[in-house]
């Protein structure tokens, strides 16, 4: 049964009245091990929120119905940019990222702004420790993992920090890049197991492998980013157009891309590549993405989306995108695909390729978009954080 079939199921006495329910279905509705099983297998989720797995269900059902039907609520987050490197360039997003409690925004001058999204207070600004950098944009912001424990994020010149949201320790450097022998970390990915980084710079050392628990370095290698090598370097002093991206699924396996080339690989067993394909018509990297549920998007410069099963490289629908302007970005999350298209932000269901909606407020340009099951966030070139929650209240 697929996703938005069971996710259109709100409670035993939602599906027939209540006259019709027998006694034996009474008593299986207030079985706790239905909803968590249930809530597992259509939203993946593994851990309460709330004081019971039913009312984890209806909480996750409504808000699955909420962004069927295009109902949130929108806001700006206010805060104070840093520009703290001086260089004249603006202050560009360069990355966002979404837990169940905060948002991250990462920014260009290696600024990492951390969010409390129930309250829409910042909580803190991040910067990485100082050392002697190579390159202007050296300390730019290539890639952040958040949960409502800790905040992790890396830079362009492979530095990775770590810091524990409300905890006393300071923000402490966990990995010294190397970008010199390592290249351009152009971006960066991972889970509460995995640390994934993608390179380009120098042949053979496209990704880089990390034990997130123990922080260990356990595997380097990889030619995808190779025929990318001089723009790695580019990034350090220009920030150009993406060279790659890399998305970790909870399925122990990661997928990468370039412009041309997409590819999966095995966690568990580091370095076995599990698929991979070219692309004839070209891949736009900025609105490629990937969910924990092994699903993709990819979108041909050509303007044709398409989702795909991670592990298979099958797809499962596809649809397409007025794709008559530069710079689209693209966000999946267990249901839907958003592509943010000339400041408009577009949505489809992911089962069938159906167009459902556009969200009712213009950004303009965007430089990063990030969803998850309740929240949509972008940044436009203002430097604007705007907030779309579609949560069940």
């Amino acid at each position: 049964m697929s996703r938005n079939r069971l996710g259109s199921l709100g409670s035993l006495s939602e599906i027939c009245p209540v006259r019709l329910v027998c006694s034996t279905w009474r008593a299986v509705s207030h079985s706790e091990l239905l909803w968590q099983n249930l809530t597992r297998r259509i939203w993946n989720i593994r851990h309460l929120l709330h004081n019971t797995w039913h009312e984890e269900y209806i909480y996750r059902h409504r808000t699955a119905n909420n962004f069927q039907l295009g109902r949130y609520e929108y806001t700006s987050l206010p805060f104070v940019p840093s520009y703290r490197n001086n260089n004249n360039d603006g202050l560009l997003c360069r990355r966002l990222a979404l837990s169940n409690n905060h948002l991250a925004a990462g920014f260009s001058d290696g600024s990492v702004h951390l969010f409390h999204l129930p309250s829409r207070i910042q909580l803190a600004t991040f910067y990485p420790e100082h050392r002697d950098r190579f390159g202007r944009f050296a300390c730019a912001i290539s890639g952040i993992i958040l949960s409502d424990a800790q905040l992790v994020f890396a830079t362009l010149d492979g530095d990775i920090h770590l810091v524990i949201i409300n905890g006393v320790n300071p923000l402490r450097r966990v990995h010294l890049g190397d970008v010199v022998n390592d290249g351009a970390l152009v971006d960066f990915s991972g889970c509460n197991q995995w640390w994934v980084g993608l390179y380009a710079g120098v042949p053979d050392r496209a990704f880089h492998v990390w034990n997130s628990e123990t922080e260990e370095l356990i595997f380097v290698g990889g030619s995808l980013t190779d025929p990318e090598a001089v723009m790695g370097w580019h990034m350090l002093n220009e920030l150009t157009n993406f060279i790659g991206r890399v998305r970790v699924t909870s399925h122990e396996s990661a997928v990468a891309c370039t412009n041309v080339r997409v590819m999966v690989f095995d966690l568990r067993n580091v370095g076995i590549i599990l698929g991979e394909e070219d692309i004839h018509r070209g891949i736009n990297i900025g609105s490629f993405d990937a969910n924990r549920d092994e699903s993709m998007l990819i979108m041909d410069m050509r303007g044709v989306a398409r989702v795909r099963r991670v592990t298979t490289l099958e797809e499962v629908c596809r649809f397409t995108v007025r794709a008559t302007q530069r710079g689209i970005l693209g966000s999946i999350n267990g249901g839907y695909a958003l592509m943010c298209v000339g400041g408009v932000i577009r949505v489809w269901e992911m089962v069938h390729g159906e167009y459902l909606y556009s969200f009712r407020e213009r950004i303009g340009e965007c430089n990063a978009i990030v969803s998850n099951e309740r929240h949509v966030a972008a940044c436009s070139a203002s430097a604007t954080i705007h907030i779309w929650d579609f949560g069940a209240n």
